[in-house]
């Protein structure tokens, strides 16, 4: 099996080389954009492809405001901190994640509560998120959700969209609903996926998208945060970029900001990648189809999108039978120079977030045991 699925990915690739998990590629206008903006000189964080590229992602995902960040990590930050977050309080989040949703808590003085996945989207369980709110937390009289046995407010729901694949939005709104809690959505991986026709990132209150050299589409490095609302995309525009009230020459700030303006080298590359983006998407569904047709009489499980979701495979990603098949198709793959990964360790057991409360892990660690991710990349655009 080893030795098929290494030749399934040369083939894919067409190379006896290196093959990396999900490279960036540049085929289109990006070099020429970035002239552009080195002739214009307004490489920093003026310029017109910073304008263009919000515009650009706030059509694709149809979002009613799209604000450019430095990273994906900033773009959680400010959603968090619009959302009302402040030191101490607790937000339910899963286990299963890649530590930059976790490490956006830390840094604001909050507190992650762990909850279970469910084991198709391997996102946040709704069910699981419910039962543990009705056996940790209760409403006050101002109807803020609080934890019973320490009194901090509880005031968000922050699912993540492993691998591209939505979680199960409407179920964890209804939650949230139940609750009052604000729902916001690390949608990091998920450029182009679609949860019931609506794109990713625009169904809670708040939205975060990634475009790191990994992502389906890069700017190097740069993020964006999404907005339902207009008040809501207006402050963070302005929180965003130093909380600088506009002036023809004085510099007055009206509370404290974010630095967290995306560079114009860094929007023009996204311009550019923008348009080649459904492009990369195809090509990635026909990866994913090829990987699925290879796994189907095998005891390997392809990892597939879910019934009420599209997703843009941004990982694929296969459920090994056991530990020991899991660690033996990593050794073998890697000595051949076909990148896999392990899914990342559960942020529990990373020792900033080993005392965090947790719900039952179970679908969790057992995903953490079996999940490999397969190269990725997108071929021929």
């Amino acid at each position: 099996m080893q030795r098929k699925l290494i030749k399934l990915v040369r083939d894919i690739y067409s190379t006896n080389e290196f093959i990396p998990l999900h490279a960036p590629t540049f085929k289109g206008n990006e070099q020429a954009y970035l002239a552009e903006t080195i002739s214009s000189t307004f490489v920093s964080s003026v310029g017109k492809f910073v304008d263009e590229f919000e515009q650009k992602i706030q059509n694709f995902t149809s979002t009613t405001r799209a604000i450019a960040t430095v990273n994906g990590t900033a773009a959680l930050h400010t959603a968090l901190n619009l959302a009302g977050i402040k030191s101490g309080d607790l937000v339910l989040t899963q286990a299963l994640t890649f530590v930059a949703t976790c490490n956006v808590l830390h840094h604001m003085g909050a507190k992650p509560v762990f909850i279970d996945i469910e084991p198709i989207a391997f996102g946040l369980c709704p069910k699981a998120t419910s039962e543990w709110l009705s056996e940790n937390a209760t409403l006050d009289a101002d109807s803020q959700c609080r934890h019973k046995a320490s009194g901090a407010a509880i005031k968000a729901i922050m699912p993540m969209h492993t691998f591209g694949h939505p979680v199960q939005i409407d179920e964890l709104l209804a939650v949230c609903k139940d609750w009052n809690l604000t729902l916001v959505e690390d949608a990091a991986e998920s450029l182009g996926s679609y949860y019931k026709d609506k794109h990713t990132g625009t169904l809670g209150q708040f939205g975060a998208l990634s475009f790191n050299g990994n992502k389906v589409i890069t700017t190097g490095g740069g993020g964006m945060l999404l907005c339902r609302g207009q008040v809501d995309g207006d402050r963070a525009k302005h929180i965003t970029t130093t909380a600088k009230v506009p002036h023809p020459y004085e510099f007055y700030h009206d509370e404290a900001g974010f630095n967290y303006r995306m560079p114009n080298l860094n929007a023009a590359l996204g311009c550019a990648q923008m348009e080649q983006l459904e492009a990369k998407l195809a090509s990635k569904r026909v990866i994913a189809e090829q990987y699925a047709n290879f796994f189907e009489d095998s005891d390997l499980q392809f990892v597939k999108e879910p019934d009420y979701a599209h997703s843009n495979y941004w990982l694929n990603a296969i459920i090994c039978p056991d530990a020991a098949t899991r660690n033996d198709l990593l050794e073998t793959t890697n000595a051949q120079g076909v990148m896999t990964r392990p899914v990342w360790q559960l942020m529990h057991r990373l020792p900033m977030f080993a005392d965090a409360l947790r719900g039952d892990l179970t679908h969790s660690e057992w995903a953490e045991a079996r999940l490999v991710n397969l190269p990725s990349s997108p071929v021929g655009v």
